[in-house]
């Protein structure tokens, strides 16, 4: 248990120094492979695990033994109860088991204006209705439906997180304070006007466009704060539509209220980290504008290039691609581990996670292989 304790203590001041910009003792190390992996990986049904929180705790505990990691692998894992009970159509299970989110329109394109003069009261009363079709009812039954959900939430989440405080205690692992909120643009495309509708609106009504980013920015700072923050934890902010929009369009509807959002996140004493989607690659002198020591993982692009531009100032991640770990040799995989330790390690602020998160297992095992040699490398060769 000593071990274990300094163990623990070791990798809680590598992310401390980290987050606050100093040089730590090596490279720290996410896992790339969620709990859904896991679960398959372990030949479990992943449909029904998923309804049986409890029997997450084996399959996690020995997913931390056999794959070296500092932080806990368990991912952005959406358990079905909750959803299920409110009839959601923004989120679903499919036929393999993975919770899904579908396109979906919860805001028309004629009611911008009712959204706009009062977003809050709009999602309650309008929204929710729409996308989740059991709170499409008389009061009580609404009232109902949404006690029973919520107890489900908190039971299934609650259990979720004393298993994960036992695991962490047992090997060791730092797991950070985690908030989640999104950029307002993505947010009004993700579960308001969709992909498609958000796309057009730009184009049809910029000035309702710009004026729901405004009313829902309050909203999103909300969701994004942390109960205590603190150095050690942060605010993830997944990044969707900015790739798909032309660069003026982006300066004017993403950029600014995007901008705003970081800002007050990191004025309230968090960090931010962000999922950098797709190719930002030509937004990277946006991306500099940000706070200092802003996390930025990013999905595809040039590193050397980030590491060049952003590297002083923020903190790099991701870029290494998963798909390698299914298609590549386990020399090709690790030769990968070492290009990015040899571009983005000496920036000093470069913490290891990969371009995606892994979900789905492979029936050969190969992926469960190469990924076991690539963490190894990296735990081995990151120090400083």
């Amino acid at each position: 248990m000593a071990d274990v304790t300094a163990l623990a203590k070791e990798r809680e001041q590598i992310f401390r120094d980290l987050f606050s910009g100093k040089t730590p003792k090596r490279v720290p190390v996410s896992n790339p492979a969620t709990l859904e992996y896991a679960i398959q990986y372990y030949g479990e049904d992943l449909a029904v695990v998923q309804w049986d929180v409890p029997s997450m705790e084996p399959i996690l505990d020995k997913f931390c033994q056999e794959f070296p990691t500092d932080t806990t692998p368990i991912g952005s894992l959406r358990l079905p109860a909750f959803y299920q009970m409110l009839g959601s159509k923004a989120i679903v299970m499919g036929s393999g088991g993975f919770m899904q989110h579908p396109e979906v329109v919860g805001l028309l394109a004629e009611e911008y204006d009712d959204f706009i003069a009062a977003p809050y009261d709009f999602i309650i009363d309008t929204v929710l209705p729409r996308l989740y079709t059991e709170l499409d009812a008389e009061p009580s039954q609404k009232a109902l439906v949404l006690a029973k959900a919520m107890k489900a939430y908190y039971d299934d989440y609650g259990t979720l997180a004393q298993i994960r405080e036992r695991i962490n205690a047992k090997h060791g692992l730092v797991a950070p304070a985690v908030a989640l909120t999104e950029a307002p643009f993505d947010f009004l495309a993700d579960f308001l006007r969709s992909f498609k509708g958000i796309s057009g609106d730009v184009r049809r009504y910029p000035d309702k466009v710009l004026a729901a980013c405004e009313a829902v920015l309050p909203l999103m700072i909300k969701k994004g704060k942390l109960p205590a923050p603190g150095i050690l934890g942060f605010t993830f902010i997944p990044l969707h539509m900015a790739p798909y929009m032309r660069d003026k369009d982006f300066e004017k509807f993403y950029w600014p209220t995007f901008k705003k959002l970081v800002e007050e996140c990191v004025a309230m004493g968090q960090n931010v980290q962000l999922f950098v989607e797709h190719d930002w690659m030509r937004y990277l002198d946006y991306l500099y504008e940000l706070p200092e020591n802003t996390i930025m993982r990013f999905e595809y692009g040039d590193p050397k290039l980030v590491a060049e531009k952003l590297g002083k100032k923020h903190i790099i991640s991701g870029f290494y691609p998963v798909t390698l770990l299914q298609t590549g040799t386990e020399e090709q995989c690790i030769d990968k581990a070492k290009e990015l330790l040899d571009i983005l390690a000496p920036t000093g602020k470069y913490w290891f996670q990969a371009d995606k998160s892994i979900i789905n297992a492979d029936k050969e095992g190969k992926v469960a292989k190469n990924l076991r040699a690539v963490l190894s490398y990296i735990m081995e060769n990151g120090s400083y």
